[in-house]
């Protein structure tokens, strides 16, 4: 790939992110008002006395009545707004010889486009990298900043009879991805673009025929054993593709809200004190949890829109690699 065609596809994308951002995170705020809406503010309180770790529902911080904002949908906020603004501010000045901010924009964008084109292949890839390279580094940022001392323990609580508080019932900001709602408005958001790559790849006519079609020359009555077997395959197909978002979302919002909750645990075990010391090798270790996830879910939406988009010979080896990467 040649230098200049880096630049201007480094260019590209920060706007290209700022867009798709703009719509995913809309998302949670949806599927959070109907899911807040049912909750009885005297239970919510009872059960933050009750649950000492992370809550799984993501508590609103502000509430307008008609629009309701959790901690979650503030950091996610701030991460799409540091994101967008690096992005911009790398790409503002672009030079023959890429120094400083640039130099790393580049790298980092010929780094993940080289990767991709090696599973996907250089067609395919131009028309989807601007997706995947996207939600890699947004949930790659969405896990670091979860990280950041103050997240998840500056907010609101519940102060004892002395007048202290020991856990917080409602922090100001929370991990991203340790709500279920970013996570499943992420894989929903990937699930149109599959729907809209495939249909683009195969036509109507072809999409149908690429999951319900007999693979293979036969003929006589073993093809029409065929026919009936591939036709159940592809209502197993759809049921699969049916369920990726629950298991796109559920794969990592667990991970990600086991590991803040274990943080929690072990600062709380160390107390006061030496809190800090027993957390340092689980931060490192949540590190590296952050980065496995992100590549994972850039691997698993990637595999899945080869999977769609390529002819049949080449099936066998997407399927190696898509049982290779879900073994994580």
């Amino acid at each position: 790939m040649s230098s200049l065609t880096l630049r201007l596809l480094a260019s590209r994308l920060p706007s290209l992110r700022a867009a798709f951002l703009s719509a995913l995170l809309w998302c949670p705020s949806l599927v959070t008002m109907a899911a807040e809406s049912h909750a009885a503010p005297a239970a919510e309180g009872h059960a933050a006395e009750a649950v000492h770790g992370l809550p799984a529902g993501a508590p609103v911080v502000f509430d307008f009545g008609f629009f309701q904002i959790t901690n979650s949908m503030v950091l996610t906020w701030a991460v799409a707004i540091a994101l967008i603004l690096f992005a911009q501010i790398a790409t503002r000045n672009i030079q023959a010889i890429p120094q400083g901010l640039q130099n790393f924009w580049e790298w980092l964008v010929e780094s993940l486009h080289d990767f991709l084109e090696g599973i996907m292949g250089a067609d395919l890839v131009k028309k989807t990298f601007w997706f995947f390279a996207t939600i890699f580094l947004f949930i790659l940022t969405c896990n670091w900043f979860g990280l950041i001392p103050g997240v998840g323990s500056i907010g609101w609580g519940h102060p004892d009879a002395a007048g202290q508080v020991h856990h917080l019932s409602h922090p100001l900001l929370r991990g991203v991805n340790a709500d279920l709602n970013m996570t499943l408005a992420m894989s929903m958001v990937f699930s149109v673009c599959w729907l809209f790559w495939a249909l683009g790849a195969n036509g109507p006519a072809g999409f149908i025929k690429h999951i319900f079609g007999a693979k293979g020359d036969t003929a006589g009555l073993l093809k029409v054993l065929m026919v009936v077997v591939f036709a159940a395959v592809g209502v197993l197909e759809v049921i699969s593709i049916l369920f990726r978002p629950v298991s796109l979302s559920f794969r990592l919002y667990g991970n990600i809200f086991a590991g803040e909750n274990m943080i929690e645990t072990m600062a709380a075990l160390g107390g006061s004190a030496f809190g800090w010391l027993l957390l340092l090798p689980f931060y490192f270790l949540e590190l590296m949890v952050g980065l496995v996830q992100a590549l994972v879910f850039m691997l698993l939406t990637s595999v899945f829109t080869l999977l769609i988009c390529q002819h049949d010979e080449e099936h066998g080896h997407a399927h190696e690699a898509e049982h290779g990467v879900a073994k994580h």
